[in-house]
């Protein structure tokens, strides 16, 4: 990966992690949401993972948030 692509990987994980802590849910409360594993959820939130498209939609329904807006400025 680039300068660029970690810089945007490292942006969707704060907004993931922001919105979470939003809703008041555990990393466990949001991966039963959203049918992943909590190990999965803490990867994503500390940029260690590049969530697929599906994945996304997924995290976002438990985020109660859309896509759009989730990756947004």
């Amino acid at each position: 990966m680039n300068e660029n692509e970690i810089q945007l990987l490292n942006q969707l994980a704060a907004k993931i992690k922001s919105r979470r802590l939003e809703l008041n849910l555990s990393q466990e409360a949001l991966a039963n949401k959203c049918n992943l594993d909590r190990t999965y959820i803490s990867l994503v939130e500390r940029s260690k993972r590049n969530p697929s498209y599906l994945t996304l939609i997924k995290i976002c329904e438990g985020l109660e948030i859309d896509l759009k807006k989730l990756l947004g400025d």
